[in-house]
């Protein structure tokens, strides 16, 4: 990390909320665990994608412990604009992980949606949105003690199934100076049932600062009809991207272009195989036969999978 860290700071830092005035839908990739590490990026980046974001990181095991730091938290001076997420639940935390990652990032992102049980039960996440004194405390805390006007700080939220809360909420995180919020437009208990894109479209039209929509958007045309539903101001893509990188270029499935460029960027960057190979696997999930997948998806090296792909593709 370290290696990578210095170089950024060369790098200058750059205004995400540049990219909403920009008048143009922002095309976001969605913070993912495991998924989308600094190669990922690095890859949707070359393929049209605006704002990149971190996994989730425990803020407190960030500030706490150096090891975490290297391990979840990469970059380089091409990796911008880049928001860190982080789950946090107590204001000084989240500043002292943000003060930590202020010099080589361009905004954090305060992860108010996550509904898995282990982060509810920690008090992260999707309860968030049931806490909007604190959101706005830690928002606020941020705010004061990060000195760079150009750092965004952003929240990422699920609704409630009475829309009057999630407007009230989003309107307190408005007023403590929140730079932008994505909505995912399902409440914690839901899972796959559909978008609610007009609950979305409603919390825009209360707000004065950029909404962005998330929730199933899996190609360019998705994005493009959700922008026109919700009049948000970007889209967030989370799978839509896993399955097709090159989804926000206007590809309808992953080119081999684009499956070449992951593993020459993944090999360059020392991607663990497991990440290396279920990245390939999402990637190649509409472009391979039953029996292909039978085979690919069990290879257990990287230089199998070269092979591989070698072998049946010419990449």
């Amino acid at each position: 990390m370290i290696g990578d860290i210095t170089e950024a700071k060369e790098c200058p830092r750059k205004d995400p909320m540049d990219l909403f005035r920009s008048g143009q839908v922002v095309k976001i990739c969605a913070p993912m665990v495991r998924y989308s590490k600094l190669a990922f990026r690095t890859l949707v980046r070359k393929y049209s994608c605006d704002l990149c974001y971190t996994p989730m990181i425990v803020a407190a095991d960030f500030v706490r412990s150096a090891k975490a730091r290297d391990s979840e938290f990469t970059t380089n001076k091409g990796d911008h604009p880049l928001i860190v997420q982080f789950a946090a639940k107590e204001a000084q935390v989240l500043c002292d992980a943000a003060r930590i990652v202020c010099p080589f990032a361009d905004g954090i992102d305060l992860n108010c949606g996550c509904p898995q049980r282990w982060a509810m039960a920690e008090g992260y996440g999707a309860c968030l949105i049931n806490k909007p004194e604190l959101v706005k405390d830690m928002v606020r805390h941020v705010r004061n003690q990060i000195n760079n006007p150009k750092f965004s700080v952003s929240i990422k939220i699920r609704i409630h199934e009475d829309l009057k809360r999630t407007v009230d909420l989003c309107q307190k995180a408005e007023a403590t100076g929140v730079s932008w919020i994505t909505v995912h437009g399902r409440s914690i208990e839901e899972r796959h049932q559909p978008v609610h894109y007009d609950a979305i479209k409603t919390i825009k039209q209360s707000m004065s600062i950029p909404i962005v929509a998330n929730g199933d958007i899996k190609t360019l045309k998705d994005a493009e009809n959700v922008h026109q539903l919700t009049e948000a101001d970007g889209v967030m893509v989370a799978r839509g991207l896993l399955a097709n990188p090159a989804m926000f270029a206007g590809y309808e499935e992953t080119p081999f272009k684009c499956i070449q460029d992951w593993v020459d960027i993944a090999l360059e960057h020392g991607t663990p195989f497991t990440c290396f190979h279920h990245h390939l696997m999402y990637m190649m999930e509409r472009i391979t036969s039953k029996q292909e997948k039978k085979v690919f998806n069990v290879l257990s090296s990287t230089s199998a999978v070269l092979d591989y792909l070698n072998d049946h593709y010419g990449v």
